[in-house]
Formats: structure tokens, sequence, C-alpha cells
């Protein structure tokens, strides 16, 4: 079994950025997927994080921008957003979005989360949507977070919850670490479900300085019309899976993504299709 001593977050980093980059065209592509399955989630988000009229928004790991384009709608002409992210290929389609709807409002920089290079209380509200999981030093970010934001504005995040809560990801993640012979997760190593335990992100929050905090849970399954629908989302557009797999020669991943789709197909509800279980938290904190 292949397992590191310790966990290194400088090469974590520039191995998540080219997984990222390669995997920018698909994610992109399936925006309407991600629109039809997070948007709900993400308009509680900017419920919570009072996101309005005017609003000057920044968001964090934001990819290729499907929630970066629902805050340039909900701020309007005289808000603003400011999408980062530290892939610069997948960047690119939130920037190539926003002007090919007319969000003038909308801007771009390739940043690194846990080292913004904005000035102090610049924003009213900051977001962050299934990006904080990964980052490897996750405090850091969200002070980050807190330094940008002006006097009583908001962070908003969104994670999943714990694994047996979202099979749709978690049970292809199972398959794939038995299959690259991965151990567990090394401690302070980032993941899908690294702030999903009850109260983990509200602590995150309180750690960082931000009060008023709040979080619900929202059940967000993901609604696909097959499983081999879902199969080709996740081999084309989950980087992170692509990046466990990487030690292993094409047979072996051939093998691993078969036992993936026969696991996938649990999820199908004969007329209602692909139904994989997703459990999300919302939360919010002020300054």
């Amino acid at each position: 079994m292949t397992i590191q001593a310790t966990f290194d977050a400088a090469k974590y980093k520039s191995t998540t950025r080219q997984q990222w980059d390669a995997a920018a065209e698909p994610w992109h592509r399936w925006a309407p997927t991600l629109r039809r399955w997070l948007g709900p989630a993400t308009e509680r988000m900017l419920d919570l994080a009072r996101v309005e009229s005017g609003s000057r928004v920044l968001d964090v790991a934001a990819g290729a921008g499907d929630q970066s384009l629902q805050v340039a709608a909900r701020v309007g002409p005289g808000g603003s957003v400011l999408a980062t992210d530290i892939s610069p290929a997948i960047l690119a389609f939130a920037g190539a979005e926003a002007r090919r709807a007319g969000h003038i409002n909308l801007t771009t920089r390739v940043m690194d989360g846990e080292h913004l290079e904005l000035e102090d209380a610049t924003f009213d509200v900051v977001v962050s949507r299934v990006g904080l999981i990964y980052f490897p030093d996750q405090q850091r970010a969200l002070r980050e977070m807190y330094r940008v934001l002006v006097p009583g504005g908001r962070v908003a995040a969104i994670v999943y919850s714990t694994a047996p809560q979202n099979g749709f990801f978690s049970v292809p993640v199972g398959i794939v670490r038995r299959h690259a012979n991965l151990g567990p997760p090394l401690p302070g190593q980032p993941g899908p479900f690294s702030l999903g335990a009850a109260g983990a992100l509200e602590q995150s929050f309180a750690n960082a300085g931000f009060s008023q905090i709040q979080a619900e849970r929202i059940s967000a399954p993901l609604r696909m019309e097959s499983a081999s629908a879902c199969l080709r989302f996740q081999q084309e557009s989950f980087g992170a899976l692509h990046q466990m797999l990487s030690s292993l020669d094409q047979a072996g991943r051939d093998a691993a993504w078969h036992e993936v789709g026969r696991a996938l197909s649990e999820f199908e509800r004969g007329g209602e299709g692909f139904v994989g279980p997703c459990e999300l938290v919302v939360a919010v904190g002020a300054k």
C-alpha cells in the first residue's frame, strides 16, 4: 500500500492547478447540470449572505464561474463580482461566460485563496461554493476572507456534508482509492468531506474570527437521466478522481471506472433516472 508520511501542501496545490486546467473545458461544458444541481443551494447561500443590488462580492475558488454569474445577476450593474481561482484555464471560462451574458460587472483574477492579493476591507460579501474543502490551509483561507471584508460584511460557503450522505461522490472515491492502493487521507489533507461533520464548518468560521454564524443542511440530490450519464460527468470533469488514478496504467483505470459505473447504477430510480444522494452544508458568518 502506498502511504505518504506527510502531506505536501505545495505539491498538492501544484497538482490541483494542473488537474483543473485539464478539466476546465468539460467542467464548463457540464454547466447546465451544475446549475440544476447546485443552483438552488447557491441562491440560499446568497440569501444568507445578504447579497443584494449594489453588493461588492468576491468569489473564491470560482472555477468556471456558474455561481459567479448568479451573483452578477443579483448585484446588478451597481454592484461588482470578482471571480478568483488558482487555475487560469478554468477561470477563463468564467470571464468568457460573463462577457457572453453581458455581465460587465464581473471580472476575473487568477489568485490563490490562501493568499488573496487584495486590499483590506474592500468587499461586502465573500462566497465560496464547494471550494473551501480543497484548501490545504482552510483557516488561512478563511482569515484572508475575513481580512478583505468590510466591517459587518459576510462570508458564506457551501461544502459537502459527510461521506454517507453523499453517495454519488463518496462511493466512486472509495472504489478509486481501493484500485489505486491509496491509504486513508493524511492528517491535514483536504478533501470533499473535510468540513462535513456536524459543527465543523461553523467551528472553522468561529476560529477565523467570524460571528453571527449560522448553518443549514440542504438535500441536493444530483439528478441525471441515467447512471451512465453520471459516470461520463465524473470521468470528464472530476479532476480529483483522475488525480487519484494517475498511478495506474490504462487497464487499471478502466477497471476502476467500470466498477464505479456498476456502483452508480444502484442509484437509478426507474422512471426518475439517476438520483445521486447529496447533502450540502451552507454556512454564513459576519465580520
